[in-house]
């Protein structure tokens, strides 16, 4: 009876499935890991271990998880696996942003749907914060399912009171160091929130604005008008100025027997727009315009001056810019400089309103009172009412749609309004405070670096912080209002209102009276004014959030560094590479270096520059002294495959086809796809989201599955302890496969501490589709499968597999957290422990000069002889590569190496035969059937095939096997 000697090769076994099965998988894992107490176990394990802090930027509380939240919280757990894995404590508190307009406008917006219009303002905050904590156990699931560790019991939340009470004591310290003060500027007001908003809560949109020429009459000369240009019709009933431009030159035009003045570089484009043909201009003196007077348009008793004005710009309109001190920064600086009045006769509504500022005949006509300015089809009451009077009164000399850019609410998406009222501020020149946090920036690491021009642009323009929200879902400015309405704002009652927050929350505000509260928390020994009223405003949410470093990495000892850990961290770094250490960004010449509570790494979305980044350091440096980080990262925004930005905003109003949440992603693909992908992107830029990409990239993910199942399924009788062979022993092609990868190793490290994970996902990627599926693991298939079990060749190369595969766990885990943990499980003498447990020492293998010189001509001889095996199969003269025999002829200088380590040359080739001839000419390859006949067994030709009697039909090395062979 025929020996079936399929039944004799050592065949690849492993419980490591072919099939990922992610969505399924994965979820169970979750849950050994919880059960397992993963993250507290490698806390306690790295207790004493150098840190790295990575602090959390806050989600808000609202809504499910967003696809590019969830890139964000990806990057974030790579970087944390990452140097877990490398030794360091590397604790992660996430966190969330639970106050401010977001949830409470969707809140107000369900309470007015159940018929609750009068709630007060407890009871919305009651109802706010069930909706913040209804979302951050919805997000807080959504983030574990991506496989991000962290302390999910212990988070940090705005609205926690301990959170509140630091937050307040810091604002303390800034008050009590003179930053903030109470005054009337223009601040951005949404009119559907009846809210100031923040510049960061502001994003600019396309818009139609109404285009208007206005006549203004100049006082004393008949049928003689200054000509202004405004693209805000609305703002007119607060004009109290005109401004020019000292350094233009000016004419004065007689159309029709009107006189009308304007800039002479704009007069041909205001010419055509008005129709003008035959007119006259002569110049008019530039410096005659500061002694000119006009009449307002539409309101005859208030007259008005001009002012020069470096901001009044020569590319469109008039020359000429009407100024409303209460409507806008440049017109507030102007007014304030020559003493106008801030007037703004608009109320939190966003309608026309008479005020005290002005006397009662130099305000706008009874009619427009009431008049809405909030735009509904594309038009506002406010400016048809003002266009209407201009027609009335002859002074609109021209109309047109104006295409531009213009700033919304980030909420409502309605065009914002700049309006007047009082409000608190830092002042930001403050003890020349701006110029220290130019500074401040330029001691911080920005990656990409074109972030410290990004942050460094929104510092040098920003105006003074606008702190106050006329909201009540925050935390409160405890500021009271004496008997004639003066502000009492005091760093002492504002630290006694914080120990008041400490016991019973910040609702405490809201629920006693202005007397009750006074009572609590007036200082002793107070000589100050009595308070009478107390004020119901609440702080900008960017206070709320930006104040984590005293809330969180002050507060928390978890996070806290060792003395001096970052400066000789950095040396040791330095000294690894040969290169002599270089201060740290924090501790260069002459200046203090790193602080114990500093996070080594922030990181968000590129429009943080103007949110949580400017925040977090200008509260910090402001109250602690220092910016909250070191390091700085940004990545880009997500958009579509047409390239629009995807926005959580937009998804929550449907505006998705697909929804792009991160729950929609995982349940198609999986979790570790969606991070092989997070990974893939060049975050520096935009990064593209479409189900494409992803699909493209799980291709890559099924490619690394295979490979690790492969080395794993071919390790199943390996015994590290016993079987493994020492470096000097291993076979030349396992030698050279080793070096590879530790200089894959090398460069990976490099890509994972430089935060280019793109680079870590391409080279691996690489690696494992060329070095090791078409080259290593497709050449070691024969000594694996049909050399005896226990013979140094496989034993050697099983060495070699053990320590690939480990090392590709470990370096894939911060990435594939999932597949990775399941992997190490199969690995020989690693399965007592989660790779995410495990310390990443990577392979220090290198081969000498000749070694690597020799396997480098054998792989240029390889690539040659490649293309000859193909003629002769193209040609049909051969089969498959066993079937051939090849003999390269050419000079020994050229062939010396193949003739020297010619079996594994001929192995590399995956050829039955090899010969080397010397000769004087050109090397030649030729292809020849190979000697002898097939064995049954290997499928290799071999001479031998026959002289064993018992096995006829295999060659000499597979007896050799068969022999040895255990079931």
């Amino acid at each position: 009876m025929a020996t079936d000697y399929k039944n004799t090769l050592n065949l690849p076994r492993t419980g490591f499935p072919m099939k990922a099965d992610l969505v399924v998988r994965e979820p169970e894992r979750l849950k050994k890991w919880q059960a397992a107490r993963l993250y507290a176990k490698i806390q306690a394990a790295r207790a004493n271990a150098d840190k790295f802090v990575l602090h959390d930027g806050p989600p808000f509380a609202n809504g499910d998880v967003h696809i590019g939240t969830a890139l964000n919280k990806i990057i974030k757990d790579i970087i944390i696996k990452y140097k877990t894995l490398r030794g360091f404590s590397a604790p992660y508190v996430p966190g969330w942003d639970c106050h401010g307009l977001p949830i409470e406008f969707k809140v107000s917006q369900e309470m007015r749907k159940a018929g609750n219009t009068d709630a007060d303002a407890t009871s919305i905050r009651k109802a706010c914060e069930a909706y913040a904590r209804k979302y951050i156990d919805i997000q807080r699931t959504q983030f574990k399912r991506l496989g991000v560790l962290g302390d999910w019991d212990n988070p940090y939340l705005t609205l926690n009171k301990e959170y509140e009470a630091d937050e307040l004591r810091l604002f303390a310290d800034i008050v009590e160091k003179g930053f903030v003060y109470r005054g009337k500027k223009p601040v951005y007001w949404s009119i559907p929130c009846r809210t100031a908003l923040a510049e960061a809560e502001v994003e600019y949109q396309d818009h139609v604005s109404q285009s208007i020429f206005v006549k203004f009459p100049v006082v004393g000369q008949p049928s003689t008008f200054v000509l202004i240009w405004t693209t805000t019709p609305w703002t007119l009933p607060a004009n109290l100025a005109v401004a020019y431009n000292d350094k233009f030159q000016y004419v004065q035009v007689e159309v029709a027997g009107e006189q009308y003045i304007l800039f002479r570089g704009l007069l041909p484009a205001v010419a055509e727009k008005c129709g003008w043909s035959g007119f006259k201009e002569q110049p008019f003196a530039t410096e005659k315009l500061a002694r000119l007077q006009y009449q307002h348009p539409f309101i005859p008793k208030r007259i008005g001056k001009l002012y020069p004005a470096g901001f009044v710009t020569s590319d469109t309109g008039t020359g000429f810019v009407h100024i409303a001190p209460g409507h806008g920064l440049e017109d507030y600086g102007l007014g304030s400089s020559v003493g106008l009045p801030i007037y703004s006769p608009v109320d939190d509504d966003g309608k026309f309103a008479h005020t005290n500022d002005l006397p009662a005949d130099q305000q706008m006509p009874k009619e427009m009172v009431g008049k809405s300015i909030l735009e509904k089809h594309g038009k506002s009451d406010a400016n048809e009412a003002v266009l209407h009077e201009l027609r009335v009164r002859h002074a609109l000399l021209h109309q047109e749609n104006y295409h531009h850019s213009y700033p919304h609410c980030w909420r409502s998406k309605t065009p914002i309004i700049f309006r007047a009222m009082d409000q608190w501020f830092i002042e930001i020149d403050h003890r020349k405070f701006r110029e220290q946090a130019l500074a401040e920036i330029d001691r911080v690491k920005w990656v990409p670096d074109w972030g410290v021009n990004r942050i460094k642009s929104a510092v040098q323009t920003r105006p003074d912080w606008c702190i106050s929200r006329q909201r009540t879902w925050g935390v409160p400015i405890p500021a009271f209002y004496d008997a004639k309405s003066e502000p009492i704002l005091d760093a002492q009652i504002v630290r006694n209102t914080a120990d008041l927050v400490e016991k019973h929350g910040s609702n405490v505000w809201f629920e006693k009276s202005a007397a009750e509260l006074w009572s609590l928390i007036k200082p002793r020994n107070w000589n100050g004014a009595e308070a009478v009223n107390k004020s119901n405003d609440t702080l900008d949410v960017w206070i709320d959030s930006g104040s984590s470093s005293r809330s969180v990495l002050m507060r928390r000892a978890a996070l806290q560094h060792k003395l001096g850990q970052a400066s000789r961290l950095l040396g040791e770094r330095a000294s690894a590479n040969g290169q002599e250490a270089a201060p740290t960004a924090s501790a260069r010449a002459g200046e203090t270096p790193a602080l114990p509570w500093q996070s080594d790494v922030y990181l968000e979305g590129s429009d943080q520059h103007r949110g949580w980044f400017q925040s977090s350091l200008l509260l910090s440096l402001a109250g602690n002294g220092a910016a909250p980080y070191k390091t700085v990262l940004t990545h880009g925004f997500m958009v579509d495959a047409d390239r629009e930005k995807i926005s959580k905003s937009k998804q929550a109003q449907g505006g998705y086809e697909k929804p792009q949440t991160s729950e929609a992603y995982i349940k198609k693909h999986g979790a570790d796809v969606v991070r092989l992908w997070a990974a893939s992107q060049d975050y520096r830029n935009d990064i593209i989201v479409s189900e494409e990409r992803i699909a493209k990239v799980a291709e890559t993910y099924r490619g690394i599955r295979n490979a690790l199942r492969y080395q794993l399924s071919n390790l199943y009788d390996f015994d590290p302890a016993k079987h493994t062979v020492p470096d000097d022993k291993l076979t030349g092609l396992d030698r050279w496969i080793l070096g590879e990868f530790s200089k894959l190793e090398q460069e990976i490290i490099e890509a994972y501490d430089d935060y280019e994970f793109h680079v870590v996902y391409q080279k691996v990627s690489q690696f494992i589709a060329v070095e090791l599926s078409s080259i290593y693991h497709d050449v070691i298939k024969d000594r694996l499968y049909t050399d005896p079990a226990n013979s140094h060749r496989r034993r050697s190369t099983q060495t070699t597999l053990h320590r690939l595969v480990t090392g590709l766990c470990q370096m894939l885990a911060p990435i594939l957290a999932f597949t990775m943990d399941e992997a190490w499980e199969f690995v020989p003498s690693k399965s007592n422990v989660s790779v995410h447990e495990s310390n990443w020492k990577p392979l220090k293998f290198s081969l000498s000069a000749t070694e690597q010189g020799d396997w480098s001509l054998m792989f240029e001889l390889r690539s040659q002889a490649l293309v000859t095996l193909e003629d002769a199969r193209r040609n049909k003269t051969l089969g498959k590569a066993l079937e051939a025999k090849l003999k390269l002829i050419g000079p020994k200088t050229d062939l010396q190496v193949a003739a020297n380590r010619k079996e594994e040359l001929r192995e590399l080739l995956n050829v039955s035969g090899l010969e080397v001839e010397f000769s004087t000419g050109a090397k030649t390859y030729i292809s020849m059937k190979a000697d002898g006949q097939k064995c049954e067994r290997c499928w290799h030709w071999e001479t031998d095939v026959g002289s064993n009697s018992e096995h006829p039909t295999i060659c000499g090395r597979c007896v050799a096997a068969v022999k040895q062979f255990k079931a």
